[in-house]
């Protein structure tokens, strides 16, 4: 049952992420790529692959984080890093390492009674593209709000 259901989640997110490769954002004046490393981290993180609950509940905050994206005039968080990437096309410097910035967009949605954070991500002097969607430090219990976003089907 939850298979289906997860396999039903993710066809649907990947519709809505497919439907707009570009969304324009105004924190940064430019275009956002939805693209395949994003989408990809929905499921995976560093450590392997999320449990389906956990990328059922980011398949489904992704109308949200888009949104967000398309919305934000300020980034509530920056984070900027030098690491070994593996990406095609990466840019290292002489230390064998790429410059990897990180920028969070957190919003409250009161009616749904979460708040979400989405991270945007530049990888050397590349292009910017959506990384992740997560809830975020919750004004109600942690619980309660996953049971909100589950019940959100």
């Amino acid at each position: 049952m939850l298979n289906a259901y997860y396999q039903n989640k993710q066809e649907v997110a990947r519709r809505i992420y497919a439907a707009e490769p570009l969304v324009y954002s105004p924190f940064f004046n430019k275009d956002i790529a939805l693209g395949t490393e994003g989408f990809d981290h929905l499921s995976r993180s560093a450590r392997g692959a999320r449990a389906q609950e956990e990328q059922v509940r980011r398949f489904i905050l992704l109308p949200l984080a888009i949104r967000i994206l398309k919305t934000a005039t300020t980034a509530q968080e920056y984070r900027k890093r030098y690491m070994v990437v593996s990406t095609p096309g990466a840019r290292r410097n002489r230390y064998g390492t790429t410059k990897v910035q990180w920028w969070a967009f957190v919003a409250l949605f009161v009616r749904q009674e979460i708040k979400i954070r989405v991270v945007v991500r530049r990888v050397g002097g590349g292009k910017l593209h959506f990384w992740s969607v997560m809830l975020y430090n919750m004004t109600i219990p942690r619980r309660r709000a996953r049971r909100r976003v589950m019940d959100q089907r």
